[in-house]
């Protein structure tokens, strides 16, 4: 009889195991070592448990991200933003760039441009309903979204890169060193301030970056894309 017990709860899903523990010991793993590091077969060793057994509960890792993704998008605040469309768009883009800051696996993840956690698009409506609220076409307004999202991604992406790898090595930066190296006569620019490359190229200036961004997109008087490329 205790055979047939014990035979009998193998069966099923797992009663420890819960989407929400699943997506805690997840999170843990993006947190420490980003999402290069996250598998299913990774997470079950830390869960103590078989690859199946998680299969209960995520049908693979895109969905697990998608869990993770939406866990953190149910927690971020939602700040009041200004009134005036273009400095709403500003706004928007600046504070989405630090939550992001914050979490550089959500980062690596939304690089794909193929997986989104919808309790944080009001971001996005945010931004496209500013951009229309300040004169631009609804695809125009699009555009708008998308010029300021690809440069959070690439900004981002290059800083987490770059940690990642310095803290690899062990080691000093040794750009400064590599761009002194190369032939001022050549390189007469880059020679003026090889000793200040490093200290220049890895500056916090991605608030003047936005709104430069926002400047050229949503000029003083009209959108700058071309209504015709918008598709209107």
């Amino acid at each position: 009889m205790p055979a047939e017990t014990n035979s009998a709860r193998s069966v099923g899903r797992p009663a420890r195991l819960s989407v929400e523990a699943i997506i805690a010991a997840a999170d843990r793993i993006l947190a420490a070592e980003g999402s290069e590091k996250l598998s299913i077969r990774r997470l079950a060793s830390d869960l103590d448990s078989a690859p199946m057994a998680l299969y209960y509960h995520v049908r693979d890792k895109d969905e697990l991200l998608m869990h993770v993704l939406e866990s953190h998008a149910k927690r971020l605040p939602h700040p009041d933003f200004p009134d005036d469309p273009r400095e709403r768009v500003t706004a928007v883009a600046v504070t989405l760039y630090d939550m992001l800051a914050e979490r550089p696996w959500i980062v690596e993840v939304l690089a794909g441009d193929d997986l989104f956690a919808p309790s944080a698009m009001w971001f996005v409506e945010q931004m496209i309903s500013a951009a229309v609220e300040y004169g631009c076409t609804p695809a125009e307004a699009v555009h708008v979204y998308r010029t300021i999202w690809y440069y959070i991604v690439g900004n981002l992406t290059v800083r987490v890169n770059r940690a990642r790898r310095l803290a690899r090595a062990g080691t000093p930066d040794d750009q400064n060193q590599a761009i002194a190296e190369l032939p001022a006569d050549i390189h007469p620019r880059l020679a003026a301030v090889a000793d200040r490359w490093v200290e220049l190229t890895t500056r916090d200036s991605h608030r003047q970056a936005l709104m430069a961004i926002v400047d050229g997109l949503l000029p003083a008087d009209s959108c700058t894309h071309d209504r015709s490329q918008a598709g209107q």
